[in-house]
């Protein structure tokens, strides 16, 4: 007789799960068996990300391990479910971040970079980006970040660079690129122009001043906080419809300390209900003062140079701004023109978010990018569906931005950078020069110094990162990308540029198919994460002491659209603890057969039990196909926290005990249903937590990878409703059996005789078996006696356990505890009804404080009640 081939050895799990032993040898082999790297060629439907591209200056935040948590999930998900992946990485050169880095590294050597020259000083940043621009790259590889690593890109690397120059030359053309005077924010310190996103708003204490401008009743009063910039003020606005000042407009007043004499205009930006209803107007210095001089035609006086110092000739001449400003002030006083004066005075001032300067806004000549062509585009491509904003309620906040967008100052004084290609001729020539063009040349030809915002070359990131403007084989299969993950915070800054040029480069294909949005990562206490507060959290202290798993689990469980997500390291520690469970679960089920190399019996023949948790199974797979789609990660990663340890650990494992330890036909079915089970969890859970599950399957399994493993499927077989009312029975059955256990004060171990009766009613007869296993309760023998019992109600009739405790328990310590936790509960309920029964308390106490006291009296009268209970169930000692 031949002997059945035994099933082949897997080998055994070590006792504990140990990430920091395993993640980085996993996740070379991964790159190195080339899982994440992509075939343009391939007959797979495409699935594309770009990266947004961190600061090449830059490590991993908590910011960017949320996205990129998001972005791989979905990465390895879509790879699972046979799409062609590619997960694009690169880094940005941070214009102004990596200048202020490098010139910050010079100045400790006492060298600025004007004594090292424009092309010597660029050379250093290049040696520098080589120095440390690698590192976010290597911190994503701790993440297990699934990105092709052959296709790293870097918006100043020479395809880029191309990309770049090409579509400014196109821009330029078409005529949406122009050169003017403008206001733009200024840095005195960095020396440039700044983009909204590089000036941090703070509520600083300044003052208020008001000032008299002319005499009598043809004076007028001012309010200012920056009472040195009167010294270009051009006119005196007020609304059309005041009527204190009806007299006044088209008149002219006195600006005090200069001499000159402006009109008193009429103009609808006034706000008569904001101090006098009367403003200054500097056209040179104010952005909203300079469309009010473009509306009514007036002179803009520019009373700062770029260091911030006044140049009006003059008493203040030469003084800094800040030196300026009392001085002014105390020239008013002196001339009786000071009205009032409030200090402190708290208002809104932006900020350098480099260097914390205080921004000047200044008139200044810039390129600018005209875009009201651009965003109608870009607004239209969200309307017809092309491009879809998750959550939707965002897509509102994303029409507010692009319908009403000013033009873009893509201009900045910095060296590095993409220079701006255009050159300027002795007689007022400009050339812009593409890519394939030579540049003008000869006597008097001089080409631009500026280069170009950082965002207008990351803004070309979803396309110049495939090869355009050539038309390769990338850029056919992978363009239009189909998500891009990112904070809603920068909507506006990144996202808006992105569909704008996008739409404009790709003759109207969108460059996302969706757009996911996801909130800020906050502390504990809703607070926003900063080195000022001290409260930041970094990623790979996490991972250092939870692994990579339980960070990204974390992250992914409060990853809600559009939410912002406060962060605990508690909240790690439970990630890890769910980790652990998982891998002792694991332990367990191959501890005891379970077997994925058969297929499953039919249905008919397994158990309730087992057929309870295949439905589960099923649900949870629809469930989760179906948030993914949604962009639901806390939704997902609830759905599988809750299967995993509330059902198939805490349940599912408990019965299959007790089932393969009958043996025969139902264990083998049994270690089936197991193995089936886990493995497909496994499947569900690997792009939430890529290398726990990467080891737990591969053991189970002998298969290569569940990088490239299939994504499972629902069988879609009918729910077994009865199956599911008998073990959900058995469920609440257990649990209040060792509920009432726990209350009579047994030992969680200690097994004691017991009568099951009426379970032929409610149709648990097959379970009871189950229920004294997971109970510690033993048949009753000749003799039994029950010392007590307890009615479980369920669907269809009540239970009655009856439990012989005779001997089980020590009935004076038992009482001396009770007695203890009675006198506590006692004195709880006093002390509540003491502060509640006073008049004076609950008259002056938040209505929340009032409340919390009467939760506390509840439970206490709770607790009073159940010991009592307990105590009476208890022979006298």
């Amino acid at each position: 007789m031949t002997e059945k081939p035994s099933a082949p050895q897997r080998p055994e799990l070590p006792p504990a799960w140990n990430p920091a032993e395993v993640e980085a040898g996993l996740y070379e082999r991964w790159v190195e068996r080339g899982y994440f790297t992509a075939d343009a060629n391939s007959d797979k439907p495409p699935f594309s990300i770009v990266l947004p591209p961190p600061n090449v200056n830059g490590s991993l935040h908590m910011g960017h391990a949320l996205n990129h948590s998001v972005m791989d999930a979905l990465s390895r998900r879509r790879r699972m479910q046979g799409y062609e992946v590619l997960w694009l990485p690169g880094t940005d050169h941070a214009g102004i971040a990596t200048q202020t880095a490098v010139e910050r590294a010079l100045a400790s050597e006492g060298v600025s970079r004007h004594d090292l020259g424009r092309e010597k000083f660029v050379e250093r940043v290049w040696e520098w980006r080589e120095e440390v621009g690698g590192r976010i790259l290597g911190q994503m590889r701790r993440l297990g970040d699934g990105v092709d690593w052959s296709r790293v890109r870097f918006t100043m690397d020479e395809g880029l660079s191309r990309s770049v120059q090409t579509i400014f030359k196109k821009l330029f053309d078409d005529g949406l690129i122009y050169r003017a005077e403008r206001i733009i924010n200024w840095c005195p310190r960095c020396q440039t122009a700044l983009s909204d996103i590089e000036v941090d708003h703070s509520d600083d204490d300044g003052e208020l001043v008001s000032i008299r401008y002319g005499e009598g009743d043809r004076s007028i009063v001012v309010a200012t906080t920056r009472a040195e910039t009167m010294l270009g003020d051009t006119a005196v606005a007020v609304h059309p419809e005041d009527e204190r000042y009806q007299h006044l407009i088209g008149t002219e007043v006195e600006v005090p300390l200069t001499g000159r004499f402006v009109p008193v205009v009429a103009d609808e930006h006034v706000d008569p209900e904001f101090g006098t209803g009367a403003v200054k107007v500097t056209p040179a210095h104010d952005p909203n003062d300079f469309e009010i001089g473009q509306r009514h035609d007036l002179p803009a006086i520019t009373v700062m140079d770029g260091r911030g110092n006044i140049t009006v000739k003059g008493p203040f001449e030469g003084l800094d701004r800040f030196e300026a400003r009392p001085a002014v002030v105390a020239a008013l006083r002196e001339q009786g023109r000071i009205v009032a004066e409030k200090r402190p005075y708290q208002h809104s001032v932006g900020h350098c978010s480099r260097c914390d300067t205080v921004i000047e806004p200044r008139l200044s000549m810039q390129w600018w990018v005209k875009v009201e062509p651009l965003a109608r585009a870009a607004a239209e491509a969200v309307r017809d569906g092309r491009t879809t904003i998750h959550p939707p309620e965002l897509a509102k906040r994303y029409f507010d931005w692009v319908e009403n967008l000013n033009d873009w100052c893509i201009s900045r004084q910095l060296w590095w950078g993409h220079r701006i290609p255009v050159w300027y001729g002795p007689n007022d020539e400009i050339v812009c020069v593409g890519p394939d063009e030579e540049p003008p040349s000869g006597e008097g030809w001089t080409r631009d110094e500026d280069v170009l915002d950082t965002w207008f070359s990351s803004g070309l990131w979803p396309f110049s990162t495939l090869g355009w403007p050539a038309r390769t084989a990338d850029l056919a299969k992978f363009y239009p990308t189909s998500v891009l993950s990112t904070g809603y915070d920068i909507l506006f800054f990144w996202v808006v540029r992105m569909m704008m040029f996008g739409l404009y480069a790709m003759d109207g294909k969108q460059p996302f198919d969706h757009v996911f949005l996801h909130g800020l990562i906050r502390d504990a206490h809703g607070k926003k994460m900063s080195k000022s507060r001290g409260n930041g959290i970094d990623p790979l202290d996490w991972m250092d002491s939870y692994g990579a798993d339980a960070t990204r689990f974390t992250l992914l469980r409060g990853a809600n659209p559009g939410s912002d997500l406060a962060l605990a390291e508690e909240w790690a520690a439970g990630s890890r603890n769910f980790t652990t469970k998982l891998w002792n679960a694991t332990r367990f089920a191959l501890g005891n057969g379970a077997n994925v190399e058969r297929p499953l019996p039919d249905r008919s023949e397994l158990t309730d039990v087992d057929r309870w948790v295949l439905d589960l199974l099923d649900g949870l797979i629809t469930e989760v196909d179906a948030q993914f789609e949604a962009f639901q990660f806390s939704r997902i990663s609830d759905a599988l926290y809750k299967f995993t340890w509330d059902e198939f650990c805490d349940w599912y494992l408990e019965l299959a005990k007790v089932q393969i330890a009958e043996g025969g036909e139902r264990a083998e079915s049994t270690r089936l249903v197991l193995g089936h089970v886990l493995d497909k969890l496994l499947r569900l859970l690997h792009p939430l937590t890529p290398f726990v599950t990467e080891v737990l399957w591969t053991t189970l399994t002998g298969g290569e990878s569940l990088v490239i493993a299939e994504w499972p499927a629902a069988s879609g077989a009918r729910v077994d409703a009865d199956a599911a009312r008998r073990v959900e029975g058995v469920k609440k059955l257990v649990t209040e059996i060792r509920r009432f256990r726990s209350d009579q004060g047994l030992k969680p171990g200690q097994k004691v005789g017991g009568a099951v009766l009426g379970a032929d009613e409610v149709d648990l007869a097959g379970l009871v078996e189950s229920v004294r296993s997971l109970t510690r309760m033993t048949a009753p023998v000749e003799g039994f006696t029950a010392s007590v019992s307890l009615d479980v109600g369920l669907p269809g009739g009540t239970v009655k356990v009856e439990l012989d405790l005779s001997g089980a328990v020590d009935v004076v310590a038992e009482r001396k505890r009770l007695s203890k936790d009675l006198a506590a509960a006692q004195k709880e309920q006093a002390q509540c009804q003491g502060k509640l029964g006073n008049a004076a308390f609950t008259a002056k106490a938040p209505a929340d404080v009032v409340a919390k006291i009467q939760g506390r009296l509840e439970a206490a009268s709770a607790e009073i009640e159940r010991i009592n209970a307990r105590l009476a169930t208890l022979p006298e000692a």
